[in-house]
Formats: C-alpha cells, sequence, structure tokens
C-alpha cells in the first residue's frame, strides 16, 4: 500500500498529513513549530513511523509553507511547492467548483482566487499580525476566554460594537476602551470578529473578485464567530473543509503523487531515520555582487547538505562542482 506524505512548516504549526492513492488521509498531524523547524519535523516524522501500518510504503513526499525548502532537504521531497499552489490544489480536491479560497494562518493570510480550476490571481499578508490566529490567540488570553470558545462567544451577541481592526495595535486598545465602557465579552468578541473580516476584505482581498463557493482554510476557520462575519460581509456561505488546519499539508502530499505516477522518478525520501540525523544550518553573506545575498547552508551529520538564498545560481552550482569532483 502506498502512501504520499505532505509536510507544511510554518512560522506558528507544523502539519503533517499521509494519503492513500485514493486521496483519503490516513493520518494527520498539527504541531506547534516553536520556532524550531528542524526538531518539529523529526518529531513528526517520530510519531509518523509509530502511527503508520509496516506495510505502508512512502512512495512520494512534498513540503510547502514558509519552511519548505529546508524541510525538503531534510526528508528528501520529491515537490516543492508554495503555499498558493498547495492551498489551491486541496481546495479543488474537496470543493470541485471552488472559485474563492481564504486562509489565514498563525501569522499571515492570503487569498486565492480561481476560475475554471486554474489559478488567476492570489494575494499574501505576512506584514501585520491583525486578524491572523497569533492575534486571536493573544486576545483571548487577555480576555480569559478558551480560544475554543471565542467563536461560539462571539454568535451570543445581541448588539456588537465596533473595533478598529486595521491594525492590531489599534484593536487592542479600542478593546479595552470597548470594556471601559461597559460592553458585553460577547459583544466586543463580535465585534473583534467583524474588524478582522474586513480589515482582511480591504487588505488581503483587496480588488479581488470574490465569487462562491467561498472555502476557507487555516487554523483561524475553526472560529465560527469569524466564519459568521466572513459570511455576513461577503453575503454567501463559506465552506470550511473537514481537514481545514491541514489542507496546506495535504495539497503538498497531492502534487507529490501526481509527479511520482507522471514516472518522473522513485521518491527521494530519506525514510524514517530523518528523525535521528543531525543536523545544522549557517549562513554566510556573498559578496559576488551589490546584492549581497544571504546564502543559507544545511548540513547534515556534520556535511554540507544544501546551500539556497541567492538571487543567482551560483552557490548551487560551487556545491553540485564540489559534489561531482568528490
Amino acid at each position: 500500500m502506498n502512501g504520499y506524505l505532505g509536510i507544511d512548516v510554518g512560522s506558528v504549526s507544523t502539519n503533517v498529513v499521509v494519503i492513500n492513492d485514493a486521496h483519503e488521509v490516513l493520518t494527520s498531524l498539527y504541531l506547534r513549530t516553536g520556532g524550531q523547524p528542524i526538531r518539529v519535523v523529526q518529531e513528526a516524522i517520530r510519531q509518523l513511523k509509530e502511527q503508520l501500518s509496516p506495510d505502508l510504503e512512502i512512495a512520494g513526499v512534498g513540503t510547502t509553507g514558509s519552511g519548505r525548502e529546508l524541510t525538503g532537504v531534510m526528508v528528501g521531497a520529491d515537490v516543492v511547492k508554495n503555499e498558493i499552489t498547495a492551498h489551491a490544489v486541496a481546495a479543488q480536491h474537496f470543493v470541485p467548483e471552488v472559485q474563492t479560497v481564504l486562509e489565514i494562518g498563525g501569522q499571515d493570510s492570503k487569498i486565492v482566487i480561481l476560475r475554471d480550476g486554474i489559478v488567476v490571481d492570489f494575494a499574501m499578508n505576512s506584514v501585520c499580525a491583525a486578524g491572523t490566529g497569533s492575534f486571536l490567540d493573544r486576545q483571548a488570553a487577555r480576555l480569559g476566554v478558551a480560544i475554543e470558545e471565542f467563536g461560539r462567544m462571539a454568535l451570543r451577541s445581541k448588539n456588537p460594537v465596533r473595533i478598529a481592526g486595521r491594525c492590531a495595535v489599534f484593536a487592542e486598545s479600542d478593546m479595552i476602551h470597548k470594556q471601559q465602557m461597559g460592553h458585553t465579552m460577547e459583544d466586543i468578541i463580535r465585534g473583534l470578529c467583524q474588524a478582522l473580516v474586513r480589515n482582511y476584505l480591504n487588505n488581503v482581498g483587496k480588488g479581488k473578485e470574490i465569487l462562491a463557493p467561498v472555502v476557507f482554510q487555516g487554523g483561524v476557520a475553526a472560529n465560527i464567530g469569524i466564519v459568521k462575519a466572513f459570511e455576513e460581509a461577503l453575503g454567501t456561505k463559506v465552506v470550511v473543509p473537514r481537514y481545514y488546519h491541514v489542507m496546506g499539508a495535504i495539497g503538498a502530499a497531492m502534487l507529490a503523487r501526481e509527479k511520482i505516477l507522471a514516472g518522473a522518478e522513485e521518491t527521494r525520501f530519506r525514510g524514517f531515520g530523518v528523525s535521528e540525523v543531525d543536523y545544522r544550518t549557517g549562513s554566510f553573506e556573498c559578496r559576488g555582487c551589490p546584492n549581497c545575498c544571504e546564502i543559507i547552508e544545511f548540513y547534515m551529520d556534520g556535511s554540507l547538505a544544501a546551500r539556497w538564498g541567492g538571487r543567482c545560481e551560483k552557490w548551487q552550482r560551487v556545491q553540485q562542482e564540489a559534489a561531482e569532483r568528490a
């Protein structure tokens, strides 16, 4: 039995899934990255080995997310794709007619516009944390509310207040002001949900033609208050897939399966033993031209395994030539 591994390494969470040839999810993991992507990916591989049947063979691996290059070298990925492509592929599988994908993660958010199954436009916001999962977590903690209850409390609101949501700092200040004025917790939380949706649509979604079906993905999709606010703002139903929190990893796994079945080559997966390898990274500044690129070096058990980060292929060529001489 073949399985296809997808790994989505973000700044807040690392999501891992294994699918079969029917695109069914066999297992999934959601781990906090905690600023240590190498350690967390190794832990995920260890857990997978324990969960998966010994009869299952990993036939392909795909990586995505902000840590996709690093993870791709670590595990031996067959496909390394950006988040836009991975999320679009997964959304189309679960909702074939999808025309708009909304994705809000821990530190960033994005929108993908599809027409006739093709990505025609997209946008990302990775500058300000307003409206992302980390901001919601922080506000829930400040209010003394479990994040799991945040959405349900929002739906109990009878008179939501208007919160300034364009900036995370201003939003927090405005919430404190509304509390001091005596507004209920439910009304403040509902107002925050509406503010975050306004910020998303006016920033990430600005100038985009948002058409149904609309699919909402990412960890924030678990917040039913945000889902309701999107439906009110867009005037249409918003679909939250079953595996909303690991859709990027599912897309990466599907892309890996597609490449392997196309007959490109056998998988480059290094095996579950990667969880025991000693990895470390280093960097230096290239002075070869005015760009002064920061070149990342990745070592496995003390040996240089990969370099990336340059605007040209100079250091990749140097590494390749050294490998050929060896």
